[in-house]
């Protein structure tokens, strides 16, 4: 029997998200991100649906790599405009009662002390529903936007997120103690001060000496996700990642990939089924086939072209306009996404321009599933019994409809198997996930950083012996 299938939306602040073209598509909304019904209509949706939450993708600058520039990015709506993706987890939480709410947000763009805040601040207003998906960002474009010059080379940015999210687990789980804060009106206390510590951490890229800024939040910690798929990204994801966010083009390669962070996983000290791992896919379903296909046929025709090299060239970091649509993907060593170069030209598949074009320009780099509800079902069952994968990270052609299908159609389907959730745990989104309690568990790096004296002390006495031997 198969084991339970979990569902996440896939979606970004901005229009089209990663099937550039559909937003001329008379039903599609995406040109709607900017209003909070859209959000909170989607939210109410996805959680008449039971998903596990809807999965806010960001990018910070834009895709110039395709034909050296940014005209088609501009052109098609390739991810610019795009708003901030914290902004709406306050509104979805308005809307919903269990839903969780993913937000992507890079650490290379914003200092550890005050994005803290921010993400603590969205833990209390949605009741500990907030994970934090962890990028180190690709956009050269970016970096030079804040003054940077350019990217990190990419394992270096793997070298400052260590770092990054050590500064935030220190501010997190060790600076305010349990029971820091006491309201109690009779002795006029509302903070025993003795409870809450300077974290004290001095590093190579951050100096954060002080409090963090906020009381805990439900979670502390929220749920974190991350979607690194390259050498440096799966070590984070091994040791850090509660869910882990894939794009595989083919069953093999999803399966290879997923065997391979459960090993990962195991070797960091943790439980491998603790981990979640989604894989990236779009869904066309209607009540047959026939009007699956005609459906999936109709969006085709909205494709561009343009925009979907825009999103391949900028992930990859490989011009693929300097080349003809019949010439082979090669590979290419780049500071992007290595995961995307690796799957596309080193995969078990040979790809023409043309190919990659046409097989991005609906739902970015996961597989199409197109069928009526018992053949799509069909086929998530095989992935997961066939890759061990936990779940569906789930993208659109148009949306809503694209989400109201899944939920109208797939859902439905899928629990009358026996292999999909009628109903939500109660609790924060870690405790809806796991079941192991609102916080990060006691086998995740985290823990170590609970008691931030002792950590002080650690780091003194290891400063102090590294001075030494230096000496000698």
């Amino acid at each position: 029997m198969s084991k339970t299938i979990r569902f996440n939306a896939f979606d970004m602040n901005c229009v089209g998200h990663q099937s550039p073209g559909l937003w001329a598509h008379p039903r599609d909304k995406s040109w709607k991100y900017k209003d909070l019904d859209y959000w909170q209509d989607l939210a109410r949706t996805l959680e008449k649906g039971v998903f596990d939450g809807i999965f806010i993708a960001d990018v910070i600058g834009y895709y110039d790599v395709y034909k050296g520039s940014n005209y088609h990015a501009i052109h098609q709506a390739a991810q610019i405009p795009v708003n901030d993706p914290l902004q709406l987890a306050a509104p979805i939480a308005l809307a919903t009662e269990h839903l969780g709410i993913g937000i992507t947000a890079s650490t290379s763009f914003e200092h550890p002390y005050t994005f803290a805040r921010r993400l603590s601040t969205a833990d209390h207003h949605t009741k500990g529903r907030i994970g934090w998906n962890i990028v180190t960002s690709y956009l050269e474009s970016g970096a030079k936007n804040i003054g940077e010059g350019g990217l990190r080379r990419h394992d270096n940015r793997y070298e400052v997120a260590a770092e990054y999210i050590e500064v935030l687990y220190k501010l997190f789980e060790g600076s305010w103690e349990e029971g820091a804060v006491l309201r109690d009106r009779e002795k006029r206390i509302f903070t025993d001060p003795s409870k809450v510590h300077e974290i004290g951490h001095k590093g190579k890229y951050f100096d954060v000496p002080g409090y963090h800024l906020s009381e805990p939040s439900p979670q502390r910690t929220p749920v974190l996700y991350q979607a690194g798929a390259s050498g440096p990204g799966k070590a984070f994801a091994a040791e850090q990642a509660e869910c882990i966010f894939v794009a595989a083009p083919t069953k093999s390669v999803l399966k290879a990939h997923v065997a391979d962070m459960r090993r990962r996983v195991a070797e960091a000290g943790r439980d491998p089924k603790k981990v979640y791992i989604y894989t990236l896919i779009t869904i066309i379903t209607d009540e047959t086939e026939e009007k699956a296909q005609k459906k999936f046929e109709e969006y085709q025709n909205f494709v561009s072209y343009d925009g979907s090299l825009v999103f391949m060239s900028g992930w990859s970091g490989i011009d693929f306009g300097q080349y003809a649509p019949t010439d082979a993907v090669k590979k290419v060593e780049t500071n992007a996404i290595h995961s995307f170069v690796e799957h596309v030209a080193g995969g078990d598949k040979s790809w023409t321009i043309d190919e990659l074009a046409k097989f991005g320009g609906i739902g970015g780099l996961g597989p199409v599933f197109v069928g009526s509800p018992s053949r799509i079902a069909d086929i998530l069952q095989e992935w997961v019994d066939d890759t061990d994968v936990d779940g569906f990270n789930i993208a659109y052609a148009v949306t809503p409809d694209s989400f109201e299908d899944v939920v109208g159609y797939i859902v439905p389907e899928l629990q009358k198997r026996g292999v999909y959730p009628t109903t939500y745990k109660p609790g924060t989104l870690r405790e809806k996930l796991f079941g192991d309690g609102d916080y990060l568990p006691a086998n995740h790096p985290a823990n170590r950083y609970r008691d931030i004296e002792a950590v002080k002390r650690e780091e003194a006495a290891f400063n102090a012996a590294t001075l030494k031997e230096s000496v000698a």
